[in-house]
């Protein structure tokens, strides 16, 4: 009976279980998951969590996405009854009407927006974090499965668009700034190649002085504008960011169209970010110089008068820092990149080494000295240990 197993939305694996079905991961980890809240079985008890906590949030979102509800209600339907264990009435008889009401030319959208909402799940005692607990952050994004970027005969998701995809990098970057809030808080940021905004609402979360993010497409900020009034972020660009919107935000975020291969050094000269970040924009080898070109620019020292500040882009102390990041601070003075990326082409990835090189930038991987927490232990598509990190700066 379902009063055999108490199972606590707010503590693992309930919590991993709902954080899981809310950010739209595929039925199979679903399914796993609902194992290890079973002890091994999807049973009454734990059937009875899911209606209750997932499904019927779910119907009360008009905006969730109806395919994947199916799907997932299929598989779990076909788990259970080859346990030969009784299946809830209600997943039968939801089942049916989505198997009614909906034809199979509407389930497979590929430029469809579906809405997801990534959890950060902080653990207890996480000293970095005493003031988060749970942050969850909704994204409107396209309708692409994380995993597949995982492949090696691809370079981009070519059944979605890119730019509206939530990519593993920008994941990994969420997660380095909520583990070390103190290297961005207080700090003025500006990431190039923003896709879905995550990176900057976690930013803003963090206290960050300046955020600036950009894009070069402009259906891809169109929707990086969406996401942020989502998350209570004012966008300074939209036309709806009058002062009454204004006023009912948190924080505003700047949002500006960046095409990398021509924007005028000028413009770019305009922003003096103290760090610049990048998630998975080393992917197209046509693009590379002008990426380059445009991170030189960002990452050139602040000038006073005709001389150069010297002082090193980072520095790093002695002694051990509680939360983990070995002492790593950026200088207010000199910018410093963090570009987090999945090494898919290791010809591209060489070509990108030859152009920080060549425009003498010193690049270094401190994907070992500043781990981030694992804060999507739910998200079995997220494979962080293929992500590497690495730091830019002027030599």
């Amino acid at each position: 009976m379902a009063e055999e197993l108490r199972i606590d939305v707010s503590l693992p694996p309930g919590l991993h279980f709902l954080s899981a079905f809310l950010s739209m991961e595929p039925a199979d980890s679903l399914l796993s998951i609902a194992r290890d809240l079973g002890r091994g079985l999807v049973t009454e008890a734990v059937q009875k969590f899911i209606w209750d906590h997932c499904i019927t949030k779910a119907q009360e979102m008009n905006h969730f996405h109806v395919p994947y509800l199916k799907n997932f209600l299929k598989k779990l339907i076909s788990e259970v009854e080859l346990s030969q264990a009784e299946v809830l009435d209600e997943f039968y008889e939801l089942y049916a009407h989505y198997m009614v009401s909906w034809k199979d030319e509407n389930l497979r959208k590929e430029s469809a927006k579906i809405s997801k909402f990534v959890s950060f799940l902080f653990p207890d005692g996480s000293l970095s974090c005493q003031n988060f607990g749970k942050f969850v952050v909704p994204i409107q994004c396209s309708l692409n499965m994380l995993e597949e970027l995982n492949r090696a005969d691809i370079q981009i998701p070519i059944f979605s668009d890119p730019g509206c995809s939530i990519w593993p990098s920008s994941l990994y970057l969420s997660e380095l700034i909520l583990s070390f809030p103190d290297i961005f808080s207080t700090r003025e940021c500006f990431e190039v190649g923003s896709g879905v905004g995550l990176v900057g609402i976690c930013l803003a979360h963090v206290k960050a002085s300046k955020i600036v993010l950009s894009d070069g497409d402009p259906s891809t900020l169109a929707n990086m504008k969406v996401n942020l009034e989502l998350n209570g972020l004012c966008c300074l660009s939209s036309p709806t960011a009058t002062s009454e919107r204004t006023n009912e935000c948190t924080q505003t975020v700047e949002c500006i169209h960046l095409p990398w291969e021509s924007t005028s050094e000028t413009e770019l000269q305009a922003f003096a970010p103290h760090i610049v970040l990048g998630a998975d924009v080393i992917y197209d080898p046509i693009c590379l110089p002008d990426l380059v070109r445009v991170l030189s620019i960002l990452l050139r020292p602040k000038q006073i008068g005709s001389s150069t500040h010297s002082f090193p882009v980072t520095e790093h102390v002695d002694d051990q820092r509680n939360d983990g990041s070995r002492g790593f601070k950026t200088s207010r003075d000199h910018p410093i990149a963090y570009i987090a990326s999945v090494i898919r082409n290791i010809d591209t990835f060489n070509r990108f080494l030859s152009l920080v090189e060549q425009a003498n930038l010193s690049m270094c991987d401190v994907t070992d000295e500043l781990k981030p927490m694992n804060l999507l232990p739910y998200m079995y598509t997220y494979n962080r240990s293929s992500i590497r990190l690495f730091t830019l700066k002027f030599k």
